[in-house]
């Protein structure tokens, strides 16, 4: 009778010994991804450390020329309204980004006289609403974010939602999950 005793309890000493390893080690891989939180003054001695780069200087040269400027001018042209969340009315002037761009779906837009690249992060069910988008449609635009890069000569809107005729049209799902 103890020896079936015995049998019994070894596997379970074993099975729970690997269950608190295996959980040790997960504690210790979690610790492993946290990056700690650069100070200001390494943040500004990276950044110094980039702009010294081929890829930093010639970023500098873009913002100092006239298409840079004309990128920041666009941008803080509809800065409230990014900041805000709130409508942006806009005309769809192509169908298409400009050759060579890398951004996914997106269309040309103008807002207020000068022109954006909206681009949208949309799944599989909201691209056929998508593509129903014409040339010289009025929509609206909301969005939570704006950038822009030395390739192209427009900023590049981020769009969080579009309306056509007061319906909604596209609204970015959140990705789930993390990064």
């Amino acid at each position: 009778m103890k020896k079936v005793i015995y049998v019994m309890m070894l596997p379970l000493i074993v099975v729970s010994g690997l269950v608190f390893a295996n959980r040790e080690i997960k504690n210790e891989v979690n610790k492993k991804h946290t990056q700690k939180q650069l100070s200001a003054a390494e943040k500004t001695a990276a950044m110094k450390k980039w702009e010294a780069t081929p890829a930093g200087i010639k970023f500098k040269q873009w913002e100092a020329s006239s298409r840079g400027k004309k990128v920041y001018a666009a941008e803080a042209k509809i800065w409230k309204h990014i900041t805000e969340y709130t409508n942006m009315e806009a005309v769809i002037t192509s169908l298409t980004l400009p050759p060579g761009s890398r951004l996914g779906l997106g269309v040309m837009v103008r807002i207020n006289g000068d022109d954006y690249i909206v681009t949208f992060d949309a799944t599989e069910s909201q691209l056929a609403q998508l593509r129903s988008l014409k040339v010289n449609d009025k929509i609206m635009i909301k969005s939570r974010y704006v950038s822009h890069a030395p390739k192209y000569e427009f900023p590049i809107i981020s769009c969080g939602s579009l309306e056509r005729d007061s319906k909604v049209i596209f609204k970015r799902v959140p990705r789930t999950g993390g990064c």
